[in-house]
């Protein structure tokens, strides 16, 4: 019985795939970073906000500190002043100071490229390390799950986790690995433009027909 489930989920997240890659070909993470570095940055100051709002403090602060050294050197008050519109300021300043205090200490300034190294540095999980090696580095070391990959998920049957971790270790089993960075990206484009959480828009989405909790409009 439990092969059958396995292979009846094995094709939806392959059906959920394929439509999702024809709807999303340019799909990628939207904040927007220089280097390996900015992105898990902008990743941090994107926590309980928006990638727009991320998105208009980066630049501004990506040119007054241009690496983790200046981070390191930076005064903390006005580092908060800096990131002040990203909510969590003096959480995320705090944050943003011992990651890049760490990468001078233990990785010689320089980003780390394996699952283990990155979850070593402060504050870093495994959704902000999938983030950074799969969007900025290409390499597939997971899925992404967010917020919406959480939601969607469950909604579309395909898991019934709420655990992020636990989530992430069901799909690695489902999705196949070449797909791992693009299928996070496609799931969370798909959340934010058309399964709303507030009110989804079951009439336009191209996967109604195969959701168990599509509404009926």
């Amino acid at each position: 019985m439990k092969k059958q489930t396995d292979q009846i989920l094995t094709e939806r997240v392959a059906e959920i795939t394929r439509r999702l890659r024809k709807l999303y070909p340019k799909a990628r993470v939207e904040l927007d970073y220089g280097n390996a570095f900015q992105l898990m940055i902008a990743s941090i100051l994107a926590a309980q906000n928006t990638d727009v709002n991320v998105n208009k403090v980066t630049p501004v602060l990506f040119r007054k500190y241009n690496g983790p050294q200046a981070f390191v050197d930076a005064d903390t008050a006005e580092l908060e002043k800096d990131i002040y519109t990203c909510g969590f300021y003096r959480q995320k300043a705090k944050a943003i100071q011992a990651v890049s205090r760490m990468l001078i200490e233990e990785f010689g300034g320089e980003m780390p490229t394996t699952m283990d190294e990155m979850l070593r540095l402060p504050g870093i999980g495994r959704k902000t390390a999938n983030v950074v090696l799969g969007e900025a580095m290409d390499i597939a070391s997971g899925i992404v799950v967010d917020t919406h990959n959480l939601r969607l998920s469950r909604l579309l049957g395909i898991s019934e986790q709420k655990n992020a971790d636990k989530m992430e270790r069901e799909l690695m089993q489902l999705v196949p690995q070449k797909d791992w960075i693009k299928y996070g990206q496609w799931i969370t484009w798909h959340g934010r433009r058309v399964c709303n959480a507030k009110k989804p828009k079951c009439g336009e989405c191209v996967l109604a027909d195969i959701c168990p909790s599509r509404r009926v409009e």
